[in-house]
């Protein structure tokens, strides 16, 4: 299978090591402006205008912003993947999986202000598998393994969502693990009424409170390859 979830043709260009303090200056001002009650789309422009931004820049901050408020409630609501060992763990499959697969394909991984790791890859209602699916799918489940049961959320309106769950109970029925899929219409709503332990980096689902991990950071950790852009 020859695609990959890699950079974006200019991405080299556009997050290379001189570009990062401009970006991280973005962020934080964007930040500032949420705070006080500014529109996102209003207050990206200004940013966007005032540093010559494109587009791709532009989602970037956007993906790395957060006032500081949710910042700080989201750091205190972080827990270790160590913290999985005897839970029930909720995955947020396509958000979980596609940063996951940027990890390994050499894609952009962000790191925004909150420390969650974020993707810059595009879904846009349709998901395809990559060269890198599988072992993305085999190295999460092996952080997870001492969970007490994983549980995959899958958007069904997602194109392809249900062959990403065959993958993932077939995968799950050759390892051995304890994973259940769920395909429905809006998995951030579910998880973010939930009172388990989340895997996410949704700002919906990790604003509601709930406890979360960051199983892609842990992947970019392990991959002495992985271009993580921190804009922190």
């Amino acid at each position: 299978m020859a695609r990959h979830r890699g950079p974006a043709p200019r991405d080299r260009d556009l997050f290379a090591p001189d570009r990062l303090d401009p970006l991280r200056t973005a962020v934080a001002e964007l930040s500032w402006l949420l705070a006080r009650g500014y529109a996102e789309g209003s207050a990206l422009k200004l940013v966007g205008d005032r540093h010559a931004l494109t587009a791709r820049q532009r989602k970037a901050v956007r993906h790395c912003a957060c006032p500081d408020p949710a910042r700080d409630a989201r750091r205190r609501t972080r827990r270790p993947v160590e913290a999985t060992a005897g839970e029930t763990l909720h995955v947020d499959g396509f958000n979980v999986l596609i940063v996951g697969e940027s990890v390994l394909g050499g894609g952009v991984v962000l790191v925004g202000r909150d420390g969650a790791h974020r993707d810059l890859a595009s879904v846009h209602g349709t998901w395809r598998r990559v060269a890198e699916t599988t072992e993305v799918v085999d190295a999460l489940g092996a952080m997870t393994r001492e969970a007490r049961e994983v549980v995959w959320w899958l958007d069904r309106p997602v194109s392809n969502s249900g062959r990403l769950a065959a993958l993932l109970r077939e995968r799950a029925r050759v390892r051995g693990w304890r994973w259940r899929t769920e395909v429905v219409w809006d998995p951030d709503g579910v998880l973010a009424d939930t009172d388990g332990l989340v895997a996410t980096a949704d700002a919906r689902v990790l604003d509601a409170g709930v406890r979360w991990v960051d199983l892609p950071g842990a992947l970019a950790r392990a991959t002495p390859t992985a271009w993580v852009v921190d804009l922190r």
